[in-house]
């Protein structure tokens, strides 16, 4: 009788075991000394069906695939090297400088949680009027790119500032006021690889002096519809000219779900950023971001 207790017993702290290590095989890890990060829809597909579409045959063509995408086969026909990367300021896994790492960590983390699930759009734009504005934007998309679950894409849309060109390992033609002006463009006409993985990009184009007509107009609203839709598991950033200096930062407010506000250090005064936030009047608003 005491045997079959024991028996008993036995099987009963074995099950608890195995469901203990069920449950911690199913917990997301969090990033060192940061907070748990919200997993995506669908990371954790153990076999998924991926297909890919729309491919051009010129010599680095922009590609689109579709929502059941390999992350893995995003085109990155001219990679950057980690020396390159290092020399253009851009963030990748194992930098020296660990802190500029971990503090974009700790803001993808933030952005994802605040988010919840699905995909979303980030609007970045300076409270200042500095040149590396497009650098924040782009080494912020390529935190969220560094997910093996996650791709990204910037979509440029300062077309005063030409510095994403130098960011890419790619040529950069039409952009975004090119598609929105011309309906003759598809999206695969306006999207190139980055050099990064998992990351591409759209540049603003070359029709900056109707920059502000073309952001307001119902193209560009489809555009965002568009590639919010396409892309499941995708964060969008969306790199706007100084939301002080300009209107066309307020019109593309409407496309964000989160809005995003660089600092220049030393430039901006409090008293600027907190007069920015409440010209803002939104609850889109997520946080600030200190440039040097």
């Amino acid at each position: 009788m005491e045997d079959n207790k024991l028996y008993k017993a036995l099987l009963k702290s074995q099950d608890e075991q195995r469901r203990e290590l069920e449950l911690k095989r199913g917990e997301a890890k969090p990033e060192e000394n940061f907070r748990k990060e919200r997993p995506y829809a669908g990371s954790d597909r153990i076999k998924p069906n991926w297909v890919k579409v729309d491919i051009d045959d010129n010599e680095h063509p922009p590609t689109v695939y579709d929502s059941s995408i390999s992350l893995e086969m995003i085109g990155n026909p001219k990679p950057w090297t980690r020396e390159q990367l290092r020399e253009k300021k851009i963030i990748f896994p194992g930098m020296p400088d660990k802190e500029v790492m971990d503090a974009y960590r700790e803001l993808r983390i933030q952005l994802r949680n605040r988010a919840g699930e699905g995909n979303f759009v980030v609007m970045f734009s300076s409270l200042g009027n500095r040149a590396n504005s497009v650098l924040t934007a782009f080494n912020l998309a390529a935190s969220f790119a560094m997910d093996s679950h996650t791709s990204a894409l910037l979509v440029d849309c300062d077309p005063y500032n030409k510095d994403l060109a130098y960011l890419v390992s790619t040529n950069l033609n039409a952009g975004v006021t090119d598609f929105v002006a011309d309906k003759a463009l598809s999206i695969r006409d306006i999207l190139y690889p980055s050099g990064v993985p998992r990351l591409s990009v759209i540049p603003a184009g070359t029709q900056a002096s109707s920059a502000v007509e073309l952001f307001a107009a119902v193209r560009m609203r489809d555009l965002v519809t568009e590639l919010k839709a396409r892309y499941p598991d995708r964060c969008i950033i969306l790199n706007a000219p100084p939301f002080r200096e300009s209107t066309e930062a307020r019109i593309l407010e409407r496309f964000a779900d989160q809005i995003v506000f660089g600092v220049p250090f030393g430039d901006v005064t409090a008293e600027t950023i907190e007069d920015s936030v409440d010209a803002l009047g939104s609850d889109k608003f997520s946080g600030l971001v200190f440039q040097e």
